[in-house]
């Protein structure tokens, strides 16, 4: 039996986190702030929208503004596209809009929605082995494919998914621990599956009051994972995440980067944010 789980993948995802630059922003005329400020509430309106809104067969391309709590920045924009040209597309047509020269990066992060699906992995590899078929051949992907065409179908709604319209997001970025005391990946694939479910589980539990986005960035940035939460409570992301500290994937296997929490900024309230304004 391969160890390697198979995996879903969806909508490219690009987190920007910004210091803001009060003291020139306030040095400008007001009439310049103006124009400024209208140009940002137009293209995020835009972003915001989507490319094809009100039509369910094409997966939203949209991007969200939210203020952020703390030191570690002043705004973060997270845009959802389908690929990461267009990802790509929106950085270049940021930077050529007045409000680029107020913000300062501090951090970003690349990645791809990702559906893990150990409970399927297994269902799919037993008869394609149980056939005789060999991992690795064009019969063998074949075969994979043919499991995976299903699920992918019924499951596209929450590949590309829109951006929910909670007031808050708690954004981290998280790693299975792969050490000289343990390691998730020499761990056989039926124990991770289990040992999945039963996080999983603590998750559904918050299913009514918190919606979970996980991206996968192997090979896009410097962690495994991004996972987005959404909420109308912030007080939710940290029962749930405590919560989880508990199950065996988190206290044996997790490790986990910077936590960025942060408050929605609807497009329309752009121009009030810039005068220091929430609404």
């Amino acid at each position: 039996m391969p160890q390697v789980p198979l995996t879903l993948e969806g909508s490219s995802v690009l987190h920007q986190m910004f210091h803001f630059d009060w003291t020139a922003w306030k040095k400008l005329a007001v009439e310049e702030r103006g124009a400024i400020a209208a140009e940002f509430a137009a293209l995020l309106a835009r972003w915001e929208s989507g490319a094809n809104p009100g039509d369910p067969t094409v997966p939203p391309n949209q991007s969200a503004l939210f203020s952020m709590l703390g030191h570690k920045g002043d705004l973060m924009l997270i845009h959802f596209r389908d690929t990461f040209e267009a990802l790509n597309a929106v950085e270049l047509e940021l930077a050529q809009t007045g409000i680029n020269a107020f913000l300062t990066q501090t951090t970003s992060y690349v990645s791809i929605v990702e559906m893990g699906l150990y409970e399927s992995t297994e269902k799919i590899y037993a008869p394609l082995l149980e056939k005789g078929l060999q991992p690795g051949t064009v019969e063998w992907a074949t075969g994979i494919e043919d499991g995976l065409s299903r699920t992918r179908a019924a499951l596209t709604p929450r590949l590309y998914p829109a951006i929910p319209a909670a007031k808050y997001n708690c954004f981290y970025p998280m790693d299975r621990k792969r050490g000289e005391q343990v390691n998730w990946y020499t761990e056989p694939i039926s124990d991770r599956r289990v040992m999945m479910h039963e996080h999983g589980m603590v998750g559904r539990r918050y299913a009514e009051t918190v919606r979970q986005i996980i991206t996968g960035s192997i090979g896009m940035d410097d962690w495994e994972w991004g996972v987005d939460l959404f909420a109308e409570d912030p007080l939710t992301f940290k029962k749930l995440i405590y919560e989880m500290r508990f199950d065996k994937v988190s206290a044996v296997y997790a490790s986990f980067g910077q936590f960025f929490l942060s408050v929605r900024v609807p497009a329309a309230n752009a121009g009030h944010w810039l005068e220091g304004k929430l609404e």
